[in-house]
């Protein structure tokens, strides 16, 4: 626990970024003597502020879904339930942006519980304290200048964070767009502490895959590039300090480049020339100033400062044209018939789940066949290949309660054999996953072991099943320290599919960032730190609770608003 003034020692500077990456990995674990390094206490009314504006910045109001009604084309892909990328192209426009950020990243419900208010968003967050923020950096979309412009879901509207000289910068015919991701880290560690990093890369998957499914649903691609940390800072401007209010302890108010994603407007892999002219910075004039987070931060954690430069990629990576996020492919089986945009909307994390609910056979196998097309190698990203999944199953039709262990066709477990086969599953474009029972559980007993394993939550227990992604992590990290956020994105991607069927099959779904780490492992008869759990994640019949409010998301009035342009011409 530290005081105002007490900091944890930072890692010796003689530190590889290896070894960083190893000793952060090891040092914010759970375990069953202690907890990782945290806060000693909460005061949840300086919590840090949830959304951030660029005061000063020019603004566009973006429309609402609920505007699609007078665009019957927009309004069909919204209704049409999920199947891959919709083969009706939207155009690119301020109606298709609008719809994209409300779809991915926007509000969809204010919660009040007595005198507390919060928002409930498309992607979801550790704890709900979002530390991701989005940025369009845009060139000859119409009713948007070239440059850079920060989204702001509060109001849905977008900030011009930076205009750029189109007189000095080649031009295109076609539209371009990219979108990029970075996190205010001390969001999360404000609650979480050390731990803090670990979460906002997996809000970073949860948000890459968020942006993926809504893509897909106005007939878009979201293809990942690789800038170097320090190019991508630059062109989003987190860089430029007098921008930024002053603090005591400055981290807390600065963010992190994280992400970089092209978007095909035909459904495609759009062309992207090195360098990526949409990073040029050349000429650009510069509007806002960032409003604060958190006036007097309480705590520092150093180590995830350090962590986070130990996994900065330090030059532009040219790739092959990879996915962000896998594609959303559902299987046909047991789900229900909602639109995209409703069960997009509609995600929630459950609070607590209905201890006597069994999951049909059916739903189990869609389950596993979502969760085992993101398993494959390359689906999730190119550098990360043998991620297997570990389920506590409850309660399922024609299933013993019991630990199993899912791996993709071609991964299989790193010890041969591992348990007794139970099935092998055909996922939704024809690969294989493999379902092992590693050990049988009675009822009661499965129940206090999941529980205990994750910090002693019920939501573990009650719920139909949970299970926790494992990763090869030695390999991957030793090849490239900044694969380290790679597999923590790539659990995170996953978790958000899982939500999303959730919803679809009239489940519920809920990540859980809480477990300890080794003992899991010991069950699973791992050792060492080759593979490693970076993330659970429970699926079952949601309990309501009745005395939560919920109020629209944006005022109803909102919606008969016409995009205002307020950037100067």
């Amino acid at each position: 626990m530290n005081s105002a003034d007490a900091v944890m020692p930072a890692t010796p500077p003689t530190l590889s970024a290896l070894d960083v990456v190893k000793l952060y990995h090891d040092r914010s674990k759970h375990r069953f003597e202690a907890y990782a390094q945290g806060p000693g206490m909460l005061d949840w009314d300086a919590q840090p502020a949830a959304f951030r504006r660029y005061e000063g910045a020019p603004t566009v109001v973006l429309p609402l879904i609920s505007d699609g009604q007078q665009n019957p084309a927009l309004h069909e892909a919204l209704e049409r339930p999920f199947a891959g990328i919709a083969d009706t192209r939207q155009p690119p426009g301020l109606v298709s942006l609008g719809a994209l950020l409300q779809l991915a990243l926007g509000i969809t419900a204010w919660k009040t519980l007595g005198p507390d208010r919060w928002a409930v968003r498309a992607n979801p967050s550790s704890g709900n304290l979002h530390p991701v923020e989005a940025w369009l950096i845009t060139r000859g979309i119409e009713g948007l200048v070239d440059g850079v412009h920060h989204y702001r879901p509060e109001d849905h509207v977008l900030e011009l964070r930076a205009r750029d000289d189109t007189d000095t910068v080649p031009q295109q015919a076609d539209a371009e767009l990219r979108i990029a991701l970075s996190t205010a880290m001390w969001r999360e560690a404000w609650k979480y502490g050390e731990r803090g990093f670990r979460y906002c890369q997996l809000d970073v998957g949860h948000a890459t895959s968020s942006i993926a499914h809504a893509a897909a649903v106005l007939g878009w691609s979201t293809h990942e590039l690789r800038p170097g940390s320090h190019s991508l800072s630059h062109r989003l401007g987190l860089d430029r300090d007098d921008d930024f209010p002053p603090s005591r302890h400055p981290q807390s108010e600065r963010e992190e480049a994280e992400i970089l994603l092209a978007v095909g407007f035909d459904g495609t892999a759009p062309p992207t020339p090195q360098p990526d002219p949409l990073l040029s910075t050349t000429n650009v004039q510069w509007f806002g100033k960032a409003s604060q987070l958190d006036p007097f931060p309480r705590y520092r954690w150093p180590l995830i400062d350090d962590v986070a430069r130990a996994t900065r990629r330090h030059h532009d990576t040219a790739l092959d044209p990879t996915p962000a996020a896998p594609t959303p492919v559902w299987p046909g089986a047991s789900v229900t018939g909602h639109g995209a945009a409703d069960i997009m909307l509609a995600r929630r994390s459950a609070q607590r789940f209905d201890s006597g609910k069994q999951m049909s056979h059916a739903d189990f196998i869609a389950v596993l066949q979502v969760l085992g097309d993101r398993l494959q190698d390359g689906r999730l990203s190119a550098s990360i290949s043998g991620m297997m999944a570990a389920l506590f199953v409850h309660r399922v039709d024609t299933l013993t309660p019991g630990i199993y262990l899912l791996a993709a066709g071609n991964n299989p477990p790193p010890a041969d054999p591992w348990g007794e086969p139970v099935a092998t599953v055909f996922c939704a474009r024809g690969e294989s996953a493999g379902l092992v029972r590693l050990r049988s559980f009675g009822q009661v007993e499965l129940h206090r072991l999941a529980r205990s394993l994750h910090c002693h939550q019920d939501i573990a227990a009650n719920a139909c099943l949970a299970l926790g992604l494992i990763a090869p992590f030695d390999d991957a990290i030793s090849a490239d320290p900044a694969a380290y956020r790679d597999l923590l994105r790539a659990a995170g991607q996953t978790g958000q599919a899982l939500y999303l069927l959730a919803e679809r099959l009239g489940l519920r779904g809920t990540g859980i960032g809480c477990f300890f780490d080794d003992p899991v492992h010991k069950l699973l008869g791992l050792s060492g730190s080759s593979h490693q759990t970076l993330y659970h994640f429970t699926i079952g019949l949601p309990i309501d609770d009745s005395r939560i409010e919920s109020a629209p998301a944006y005022p109803a009035d909102r919606a008969l608003h016409q995009p205002v342009n307020r950037t100067p011409t």
